[in-house]
């Protein structure tokens, strides 16, 4: 019996595979980070945070809630200039407490609509009772 050698192939550097790979590993990993930290742009609430500044000063917010209604309108603006700035995190931020102001303004004017509307009735209802006085007299 003959023996014979067999001839196999070993990697000299078992490790440089490795190594490519933690590589790769490490590029896609720090890209996936800074996709994170770029964020997406707000633009939902941005467009809810629109609607919600539109109907307060629809429903009369600069004139029953002028104190709200500014907060709202100036914390947009800043909203704005953060989302051109791509800082998608404090535009964010800003936006939602924009909606919330604009929507406490609408609620502040339709309140001070209503109490406008009980006053002109009570009113109305006074008048009525003095004219039926005077006739009846």
């Amino acid at each position: 019996m003959e023996l014979t050698t067999m001839k196999t192939r070993t990697e000299k550097h078992p490790s440089t595979h490795l190594r490519g790979l933690k590589l790769a590993a490490l590029a896609l990993g720090s890209s996936l980070v800074l996709a994170g930290c770029a964020g997406k742009p707000p633009t939902e609430q941005y467009a809810v945070t629109q609607s919600a500044v539109n109907s307060a000063v629809s429903a009369g917010g600069t004139e029953f809630a002028a104190v709200e209604m500014k907060a709202a309108q100036d914390k947009f603006k800043q909203a704005e200039i953060a989302m051109h700035d791509k800082k998608y995190d404090e535009a964010r931020r800003l936006a939602e407490q924009a909606e919330w102001d604009a929507r406490v303004a609408e609620r502040k004017a339709q309140a001070a609509k209503a109490q406008k509307a009980v006053q002109d009735a009570r009113q109305g209802v006074k008048d009525v009772r003095e004219e039926g006085l005077r006739s009846a007299e």
